[in-house]
């Protein structure tokens, strides 16, 4: 689709082009009301003018008000004949051949807003939040510093995509800033539990799949079918305080050392924009249980890179990795999800885990990245082992085409102080 352009100027390195068309919900000024808009080159296409225009005539979405919601929800929910319907009209609209809104000035300075003045939301009103741990990378680097080369990666581990429930509440959208969680943490010795702000507080470099038509409680989705169950994909930072999720995590898992914050990127990419860059997932063995085997199954080559900004100094690249790491499928993490009869609802949010590579600086958090403080990390001159104070971290995702990149933005956050008690 390189071959199809814009009537708008696009920067050959934007991340986005007539060839991705996110999906976001903004505010144009600070006093209006949430709106969906689709993010091309350095404009938010504001859908619900479209929309009041009647340019969504097809048999779908004629007559819908679901540009008019202050969530993207209700579009979701409506599926793939929804999401291929808008995705054509809104390329053909944005096409350097269409004149309705190229020729149309007045209707063009409503409906196209510069992205640098609108404000950015959650997208989505999220039920519910699930984080996988679906990088076997990650896994067995987690297993190695936790329990050694003996016991590195559970047997449980390879016959099925591991997850925990998650906190809906504390997910926020790119850009909010992060305070620095306090909490109990492992005693020294015979030393009472340490209790005050976390000193391992660490990112996880993660995406997380936005889920479109759920299912009934008691029904199952078929992993085949899963793909139209699943709206796009985020980045995804699941902020985590390694002392006290180390503390707390047995016997039930993560609780606090999790739920302080988790943060989004604001464009929700489609995997129809995704497509041209489908790859094989790495080969499975043993192979999965029939419920998890995929006819057609395909990871996506997005590089994905960290870095952190101390305060006052340059930002450095801790880590660059790819989506396509994953072990587990986001398919087959939603159709596990499923399996035991749990209904997903429109807007839920799935977390692959960590999102980690083969090699040193591949891996997706400080905890391998400094073997959990034994190897700091050096940034333009200073050190880290954990993140301070005034550290802003940021993610950014893309896919690079032939002549276009399809991306997601950035997704980032800034630790703030502990407030004192």
């Amino acid at each position: 689709m390189a071959e199809l352009k814009s009537f708008l100027q696009v920067s050959p390195e934007s991340h986005f082009p007539i060839q991705n068309l996110p999906y976001g919900v903004f505010k144009p000024q600070p006093g209006s009301p949430p709106r969906p808009g689709v993010a091309i080159a350095d404009f938010v296409l504001d859908l619900s003018v479209i929309s009041s225009a009647g340019l969504f005539s097809g048999p779908v979405l004629h007559g819908s008000d679901c540009f008019h919601q202050p969530t993207l929800n209700k579009f979701a929910s409506m599926g793939r004949p929804a999401w291929t319907e808008a995705r054509a009209t809104i390329q053909k609209l944005l096409s350097d051949t269409e004149s309705t809104l190229r020729d149309n000035a007045s209707l063009r300075q409503e409906a196209l807003i510069p992205m640098s003045k609108v404000e950015m939301l959650v997208p989505m009103n999220i039920g519910d939040y699930t984080d996988f741990f679906a990088s076997m990378h990650h896994a067995k680097n987690c297993g190695l510093i936790f329990r050694g080369p003996e016991n590195a990666i559970n047997p449980n581990w390879f016959h099925l995509p591991i997850a925990y429930h998650g906190r809906a509440s504390s997910v926020v959208i790119s850009g909010t800033d992060i305070v620095r969680p306090r909490g109990q943490a492992p005693p020294a010795g015979k030393s009472p539990p340490y209790f005050g702000p976390s000193r391992k507080l660490d990112f996880e470099l993660e995406m997380a799949a936005i889920v479109g038509p759920g299912n009934d409680l008691g029904t199952s989705i078929d992993v085949n079918n899963a793909s139209d169950h699943i709206f796009g994909l985020v980045l995804m930072n699941d902020w985590s305080a390694r002392d006290i999720q180390g503390w707390e995590y047995v016997p039930l898992g993560p609780f606090l050392g999790k739920s302080f914050g988790t943060t989004i990127s604001p464009w929700i990419v489609t995997l129809d924009a995704l497509e041209p860059f489908a790859c094989d997932p790495p080969k499975q063995d043993p192979s999965p249980l029939p419920y998890l085997a995929e006819k057609t199954s395909k990871n996506f080559d997005i590089h994905l890179e960290v870095q952190i900004k101390p305060d006052g100094l340059e930002p450095s690249i801790v880590t660059k990795s790819n989506f396509n790491h994953l072990y587990w499928t986001v398919t087959q993490q939603l159709a596990h999800h499923t399996i035991n009869g749990c209904n997903l609802r429109p807007g839920d949010l799935l977390g692959t885990g960590t999102i980690s590579g083969p090699d040193p600086d591949s891996v997706g958090c400080l905890l391998e990245r400094t073997w959990n403080g034994q190897k700091p990390l050096s940034l333009n001159g200073t050190s880290r082992t954990f993140l301070e104070d005034g550290d802003e971290v940021l993610f950014t995702g893309i896919c690079k085409g032939n002549g276009y990149n399809v991306g997601f933005g950035t997704c980032t956050g800034k630790i703030l102080p502990s407030p004192t008690l």
